[in-house]
């Protein structure tokens, strides 16, 4: 029995000594570098998935569509996805982006979502990623309040609520 022991011990003292110290790579390199540098950041921001500073631009009447923005900080410790936003408010709400493209401004759905890199807090502002809230059930007045729902990949949903801005509002 001791002999069995003794084999064991020897053969753990082998396997130790070929593993590679904690957090190093075969190459040298630290092994998850990238991973523990989006966690250190993510632990800069609120915990979880959070909505802040939501505010939506007033709709004249007769307006079909309004712009919606926000900011989504993801300190949960994994990329996440907004995928969808509801509100009774409108008859439905979609995320776009802007972007030049070949001197153009072009507006386009996001029909896989928005995409949340952990760590990172993603602006939707104008000119950039923003909400759509087509067809309002009744237009949006400054100083008006508009409640939505966020849904993501992971994070569960989040209730927001969207303080109406003039036509000339800003970020702040």
């Amino acid at each position: 029995m001791k002999a069995l022991a003794t084999s064991f011990a020897a053969l753990l003292a082998v396997l130790a000594g070929c593993s590679q110290p904690s957090g190093t790579a075969a190459n040298g390199e630290t092994a998850g570098a990238e991973q523990r540098g989006a966690m250190e950041a993510a632990q800069a921001l609120p915990p979880g998935v959070l909505a802040s500073d939501a505010w939506i631009r007033e709709v004249p009447a007769g307006g079909s569509v309004a712009g919606g923005y926000l900011a989504i900080s993801n300190g949960s410790g994994s990329d996440d996805r907004l995928l969808a936003v509801e509100s009774d408010q409108a008859a439905r709400v979609e995320i776009h982006e802007m972007r030049h493209e070949d001197g153009i401004m072009r507006m386009r759905h996001l029909d896989d979502g928005l995409p949340l890199p952990v760590g990172e807090r993603t602006a939707l502002a104008p000119g950039g990623y923003h909400l759509m809230f087509i067809e309002p059930a009744r237009p949006f007045a400054a100083g008006d309040e508009v409640p939505a729902t966020l849904r993501f990949a992971h994070a569960p949903a989040q209730e927001v609520v969207f303080e109406v801005r003039g036509l000339g509002g800003e970020e702040r």
